[in-house]
């Protein structure tokens, strides 16, 4: 189970190189992936977007760009400052807030789409974090969740850990010189389930119609769940 506090030191630390990691070790796919979660959000422009783990606010930006309203959090301050940063350049009206997966700033039923990308994983609690993206999530609305995953197959899942566990740990230390951080990601990857019981958690807690698609040959996994009609009755 990760551990909060070290989550986010380690986080804090790798935050000036964290966007030329993620276009260098994954050879820019990463973008092709976060294209594929707008799609899945359908219409978005004129819609309420809170993007959770929102990191340097590559998804929160990107939703923007489309016409939504958009919030990112994240509780790593030094992530969020790059992500302020970035929104300006871009001359985009993306808000940021400080904040915990396990309890979001957002009202209930306060957004149409709820993202969370590459960090779910990072949370101590799952579960609690998917309740949480249910409960700011309209009726109706959906919770999409993009997350690595280990590809299918002998060939391609044993070529994949030699990559995950040798040759990425390698680069992002000489890149970052943080050892621990590019240690920590395929240790996380490796332990992360697969999508069928990751689906299963998702219904678990409480979204219906859930989906979910590989990406790059099963090395990112795709989900997608809707918020029933009668959720939140009563809060």
């Amino acid at each position: 189970m990760p551990d909060p506090v070290q989550v986010e030191s380690m986080f804090a630390r790798i935050a000036g190189v964290y966007d030329l990691l993620n276009r260098t070790l994954s050879l820019g796919i990463d973008q092709r992936w976060r294209k594929r979660m707008l799609a899945a959000s359908g219409e978005v422009r004129g819609r309420d977007v809170l993007d959770v783990c929102c990191g340097t606010g590559d998804v929160a930006l990107l939703y923007s760009r489309h016409g939504a309203r958009v919030v990112g959090v994240d509780f790593t301050a030094p992530m969020l400052e790059r992500a302020v940063k970035k929104a300006g350049r871009a001359g985009l009206d993306t808000r940021f807030a400080r904040g915990d997966a396990m309890q979001l700033p957002a009202a209930t039923a306060s957004c149409d789409v709820a993202t969370i990308a590459f960090g779910i994983r990072n949370v101590a609690d799952r579960m609690g974090a998917l309740r949480e993206l249910l409960r700011v999530a309209r009726p109706g609305g959906r919770v999409i969740v993009l997350e690595f995953s280990m590809p299918p197959g002998a060939i391609m899942g044993r070529l994949y850990r030699f990559y995950f566990t040798r040759l990425l740990p390698f680069i992002g230390r000489m890149v970052s010189k943080d050892k621990e951080a590019y240690e920590y990601l395929p240790r996380t990857v490796l332990a992360w389930p697969a999508p069928e019981q990751f689906a299963n958690e998702m219904r678990t807690a409480g979204l219906e119609q859930v989906e979910w698609t590989l990406l790059t040959r099963g090395i990112a996994c795709l989900h997608v769940g809707r918020v029933p009609a009668g959720a939140h009755k009563g809060a």
